[in-house]
């Protein structure tokens, strides 16, 4: 029997089908190399176009444009258009995106964990001296 969670064991075909459907639709929503970070980033407050593409680094203006209506299609950034002059938009997350917090909190300690273990496997290998 497999647990993906204390409790939650997956004792049967049809559960195991069922949690990869469900993990399916969580990477859909919120998978790739850019969402979670776009969403960390706006966690600090509403942010304009340019300073979400510095603030990230490395992420093409044509992909936070993508990403980002992807995420405001799946509910969790909301875009803001200030008419005025110059026209300002700024990007922010909604109330829905709140319930990702504990999968970021966890992603994240999970992170620095992996980090810190990878360190260390490679301190523990030696180089090969000739």
């Amino acid at each position: 029997m497999a647990k993906l969670k204390a409790g939650k064991e997956i004792t049967s075909e049809a559960q195991c089908k069922a949690a990869l459907n469900s993990v399916a639709d969580a990477l859909y929503a919120i998978g790739g190399k850019w969402k979670l970070r776009i969403i960390v980033a706006l966690t600090n407050g509403n942010k304009r176009f340019n300073e979400l593409q510095r603030l990230i680094g490395g992420i093409s203006a044509k992909v936070l444009s993508t990403e980002l209506k992807e995420l405001e299609i799946n509910g969790f950034v909301r875009r803001n258009v200030f008419t005025g002059m110059p026209v300002v938009v700024e990007y922010e997350l909604t109330e829905y995106s709140e319930t990702l917090s504990g999968v970021l909190q966890t992603l994240s300690e999970w992170g620095v964990m992996h980090r810190e273990t990878v360190r260390k496997s490679l301190k523990k290998k030696k180089p090969i001296v000739s």
